[in-house]
C-alpha cells in the first residue's frame, strides 16, 4: 500500500506511467498488445508482479471498453454471433486469474519478461494481414469459438501482454474476416477477459486503485483515438514503432530482473 502511495506523491512516474497508458490505449485500439507497455512501465516503476496484473487489468478494462464500443457502434462486431466466444473468453479469464495470483512472485517476474520477448517476436515475424472491403456480414462456425475464448481468456488471465493481437491473427485465420471486423472481435474479448480477471484482482486485494485509474482514463483517450485510426486503416503506420518499443522494454526487464540491474 505504501508503495503505491509514493507512486501516487511523485508526479514525475505518475505522468510517466499516464502517457505509458495513453500510448498503449491509441496502440492496443490498432493492432493490439496495449498490455507490453503498461506492465513493462508498472514493473520498472516498481511494483510487486502480482500487483502489477491486477493494476494492468484495471486499466486495460478502461481501454478495452472503450475502443469495443467504439467498433460496436460502426458494426463490426456483432455480440449474437460470438456468444460463445464471450462466455468461454469470461471463463478462461477468471481460471487464468486464479492461477495467476498462485505463483510465487520470483517466478513472475521471471516470466513476464519472457512472455513480452515471445510476443514481441511473434509480432515482428508475423504476418501483417491486409484488409478488405467486404460489406456482407461473414458466417462464423461457433463451435471454433470455445477452444479460442478458453485459450485466449486463460492466457489473458495468466499474463495478458498481446492478447488482442493474439485474437485479432487468430480469427483472421479462423473465420472469413476482414482486418477491421476482426480488430472489432479482439477488441470485445479483451475486454471480457480484462473485466473477468479484473474482477478475481480486486477480490484478492491486488489492485493499486489511484495508479490504475488514472492509467485506465488516459488508455481511454488513448483507445478512442486509436480506434478512429484503425477504423481509417492506420495498421500500418503504428506497427513498427510499436514493436521497437516493446523490444526496448522487454530487454530492460529482462536485464533487471533476470540479470540483477
Amino acid at each position: 500500500m505504501s508503495l503505491t502511495l509514493n507512486l501516487v506523491a511523485e508526479p514525475p512516474i505518475l505522468l510517466i506511467l499516464i502517457t505509458v497508458a495513453f500510448i498503449a490505449g491509441f496502440i492496443d485500439a490498432i493492432a493490439g498488445g496495449g498490455g507490453l507497455l503498461t506492465i513493462p512501465a508498472l514493473l520498472m516503476a516498481g511494483l510487486p508482479p502480482h500487483l502489477v496484473l491486477g493494476t494492468n487489468k484495471l486499466c486495460a478494462t478502461f481501454g478495452s471498453a472503450t475502443a469495443s464500443l467504439a467498433f460496436y457502434r460502426k458494426g463490426l462486431f456483432d455480440p449474437k454471433q460470438w456468444q460463445r466466444g464471450l462466455w468461454a473468453t469470461g471463463i478462461g479469464a477468471i481460471l487464468g486469474a486464479v492461477l495467476a495470483q498462485q505463483l510465487p512472485a520470483q517466478w513472475l517476474n521471471q516470466m513476464l519478461p519472457l512472455v513480452v520477448f515471445a510476443c514481441a517476436a511473434y509480432l515482428l515475424f508475423g504476418p501483417t494481414p491486409k484488409a478488405n472491403n467486404e460489406e456482407e456480414k461473414p458466417i462464423i462456425k461457433t463451435t471454433r469459438q470455445w477452444p479460442q475464448g478458453l485459450g485466449l481468456g486463460f492466457y489473458d488471465g495468466v499474463a495478458g501482454p498481446g492478447t488482442g493481437a493474439f485474437w485479432t491473427v487468430s480469427s483472421l485465420m479462423l473465420y472469413p474476416l476482414d482486418l477491421l471486423r476482426a480488430s472489432g472481435v479482439a477488441r470485445s474479448m479483451n475486454f471480457v477477459s480484462n473485466g473477468a480477471a479484473l474482477s478475481m484482482f480486486v477480490i484478492s486485494g491486488n489492485v493499486a486503485w489511484a495508479v490504475g485509474l488514472g492509467m485506465g482514463a488516459a488508455l481511454m483517450l488513448g483507445a478512442t483515438v486509436g480506434a478512429k485510426v484503425a477504423i481509417g486503416g492506420g495498421n500500418k503506420l503504428i506497427r513498427p514503432v510499436f514493436i521497437l518499443v516493446v523490444m526496448a522494454l522487454a530487454a530492460r526487464l529482462a536485464w533487471q530482473h533476470w540479470l540483477g540491474v
